[in-house]
């Protein structure tokens, strides 16, 4: 029963820190440390991030069918299936640099999720990040305007966020902005590159989740619930906050953590 709890408090940490800009790896690291939590293993938290995906998939359903449409029907030359597949080719340049880097790097990244530190230490570089993506002054580009080059940047930056106590929805989205994205584009930009990457890391996955012992299926499963219906709530949230340029609280908060932890390890 003790585990079952410890799984949905997880998946609630999951959800709300997959989307908030504070790092959901970095937290899922801490958590599990300071709750001592005894199945702290890759695909627990791939099973988490389904829930993510989920909450993803249904709140973005509108935007991802027209895109799936204007691909399926490719004849259709208006400029608003043009604009669809514009932003679908970034969205799967973006993902390809992501994987290539990220498949080359591997072994590293996942030996820094045994280090714990490094979560502390990288959370007070992502309150760095959100603080300098309210200071700038943010152009109006849409998402179909975003450009090849951008598209790799913002690969590159997604690659980076892999590290546990780096957000991935707080860099993308400063690289959004940085990019010439307005604010808005941005976040749902970050919001729709996030399902290939959820994606490819379950299909590496797939072996290792067919062969899940019975006993661990209730517990997991309950965890990727929580992630599901916390990041649900927390979406539409992030994206009002992001165009009033309010991500610095969020910086607030990954600095308080971030110092926290540091101490704690050191006491």
């Amino acid at each position: 029963m003790i585990e079952l709890l410890k799984s949905i408090l997880l998946g609630i940490i999951q959800g709300l820190t997959e989307f908030l800009p504070i790092s959901s790896s970095g937290h899922l690291v801490l958590a599990e440390h300071f709750l001592k939590f005894q199945q702290p293993n890759i695909v627990f938290k791939v099973i988490l991030h389904l829930g993510s995906l989920f909450a993803v998939l249904i709140y973005f359903r509108k935007e991802i069918i027209s895109i799936l449409k204007s691909l399926i029907y490719f004849r259709l030359k208006d400029i608003e299936n043009r604009n669809n597949r514009k932003v679908a080719l970034y969205i799967a340049i973006t993902t390809l640099v992501t994987g290539v880097i990220g498949f080359f790097f591997k072994d590293f990244l996942e030996r820094t999720f045994n280090m714990i530190y490094i979560p502390s230490i990288l959370l007070l570089v992502t309150g760095l990040i959100l603080m300098l993506s309210d200071k700038i002054e943010a152009k109006q580009h849409n998402s179909y305007q975003l450009g090849v080059k951008n598209s790799i940047f913002i690969g590159l930056v997604q690659t980076f966020a892999i590290l546990p106590g780096i957000s991935r929805s707080g860099t993308t989205i400063a690289a959004g902005i940085f990019s010439g994205l307005k604010r808005e584009a941005a976040a749902r930009y970050s919001f729709l590159i996030s399902i290939p990457a959820i994606l490819g890391a379950n299909l590496l996955q797939i072996p290792e989740i067919v062969n899940l012992q019975s006993d661990l299926i209730i517990n997991y499963l309950a965890g990727s619930i929580s992630a599901f219906i916390s990041g649900y709530i927390v979406i539409s949230l992030l994206i009002r906050m992001v165009k009033k340029q309010k991500l610095k609280y969020f910086s607030y908060y990954c600095w308080l953590i971030g110092i926290s932890t540091i101490i704690l390890y050191v006491i």
